[in-house]
């Protein structure tokens, strides 16, 4: 059973689909958090940093990191700039604080899978340099990243093409597993899930399931591949880490009438974006009356796949599409059903 300790973002954490025996709502000192639970047994302590007294100040991480087993602890970072950075994290990082988040979808996700220093080193400076114009020109330059956050940017190759839900359940697991199937017989492909551990069940090693923190770091360790798919689910954080994001939707009535509830601008903001219908049973007439209604192009239609099968060939279209020009025969003898948006150039 877990603790949570909110303030801010206590609606959120209560809204997470996990065991809690005990919460806290308020403003608390570390010595309060102390007096509570010295002896009171628990799996996780959620701690919504905003409800930490001086929550911006390193040394009351430092007196919770000698005062807690801090193994057991998991910080909701806000999104305040003195917490975004680069020195703060590192800070937490020589403490001992390993589990450490913004996104509130990753906080499931590290209950069960703690971080270790291996995964977030990337982030520790041990000899900090602040960097020079000269410096900051060298070629050599890595990328310097918190979580989401690209502070310098460096040079890569390598397309990293994020998949994420925009109706619920429009499987951006399914359709990252299946692209990574179809392009490593033409590039060299890994595919990355984030928060979840779904990618578990096919049993495929080029598939890896990490936490967001991660993210940075595992693409860098991957810059040798031609592409890395990465499940972004529904997460909306982590996108800008991605070289393009292709958007998700499930075209059935319940699901698009909850899409447009929660947000009504959302094709709005969509109009110069990659949508594609997945799990579709709409035909191109369909299709046609849907972007006229919406106002957007989508790019593909996907219906229902088999994942078993090794040569989908509509999947190897949908890659064409998107600018994959190594399938051979693949731009030409599929059925309009899946063809009528016309062919891309390569």
């Amino acid at each position: 059973m877990n603790v949570v300790v909110s303030n801010k973002y206590q609606s959120l954490l209560l809204g997470l689909d996990i065991d809690i025996i005990k919460n806290l709502n308020g403003e608390f000192s570390v010595d309060d958090l102390v007096a509570n639970f010295t002896n009171y047994y628990f799996n996780k302590m959620v701690i919504d940093v905003t409800a930490l007294k001086d929550y911006q100040q390193l040394s009351t991480y430092q007196q919770l990191s000698l005062e807690m087993d801090m193994s057991k602890i998991i910080l909701l970072l806000d999104d305040s700039e003195a917490l975004n950075e680069p020195m703060f994290i590192s800070g937490l990082i020589s403490m001992g604080i390993y589990n450490f988040t913004r996104n509130i979808e990753s906080v499931k996700f590290l209950i069960d899978n703690p971080n270790s220093y291996k995964d977030v080193a990337q982030f520790h400076q041990i000899n900090p340099v602040i960097p020079t114009p000269q410096a900051t020109s060298d070629s050599n330059n890595k990328e310097i990243v918190y979580v989401d956050r690209v502070v310098e940017s460096g040079t890569r190759n390598t397309r990293v093409i994020g998949v994420k839900n925009l109706t619920e359940g429009a499987g951006s697991t399914t359709l990252a597993y299946l692209m990574v199937k179809a392009l490593d017989k033409h590039y060299s492909v890994c595919g990355l899930e984030i928060n979840t551990r779904d990618f578990a069940y096919f049993n495929d090693k080029r598939l890896d399931c990490i936490s967001d923190v991660a993210l940075q770091s595992t693409i860098s360790k991957n810059s040798d591949k031609d592409v890395i798919v990465v499940d972004l689910s529904s997460s909306t954080e982590l996108e800008k880490q991605c070289s393009e994001v292709i958007y998700l939707i499930e075209p059935g009535i319940v699901k698009l009438n909850k899409l447009i509830r929660k947000n009504k601008t959302v094709f709005q903001k969509l109009k110069n974006d990659k949508i594609i219908l997945n799990k579709s049973t709409l035909s191109s007439h369909d299709v046609n009356d849907f972007e006229f209604e919406s106002g957007v192009h989508i790019t593909f239609n996907i219906p229902y796949l088999d994942d078993r099968k090794d040569n989908n060939k509509i999947i190897e279209d949908f890659l064409v599409t998107l600018g994959f020009g190594r399938f051979n025969g693949s731009s030409g003898g599929s059925s309009k059903l899946f063809n009528f948006f016309g062919k891309k150039d390569n």
